[in-house]
């Protein structure tokens, strides 16, 4: 009898377990776009120049992550997003982004380049 029962309870086991592993992945690549547009941002901020901060941003995010950056005035905005794949192989895709903005320091050069 408990056989039976394990044989149809273990394949909702099995996609229970796999959502759950798919939400963490995705919630740790959020994570790192948030971390990153920060790190973009501090590095803008600081007047460093276009390449500089998009190149620190697109260490600290997901792989393949897409860094956007933008001045307006004395205002700082830079965009991660990647596309991410939860479920490894399986052809089921996820976009993940954060924004962080900041301002552009005092004796900072002026706005980035």
């Amino acid at each position: 009898m408990v056989t039976a029962e394990t044989a149809v309870v273990l394949p909702v086991l099995l996609l229970v377990l796999a959502g759950a592993v798919a939400a963490v992945v995705v919630v740790g690549a959020q994570l790192r776009c948030v971390d990153a547009a920060r790190e973009g941002a501090r590095a803008a901020a600081r007047g460093e120049s276009s390449a500089l901060v998009t190149s620190l941003a697109g260490r600290a995010g997901p792989d393949g992550a897409v860094v956007t950056s933008t001045v307006t005035g004395d205002q700082v905005t830079v965009t991660v997003s990647a596309r991410v794949q939860p479920l490894g192989p399986l052809p089921v895709a996820v976009t993940v982004s954060a924004t962080a903005t900041g301002l552009v320091e005092p004796g900072a050069g002026g706005a980035p380049p």
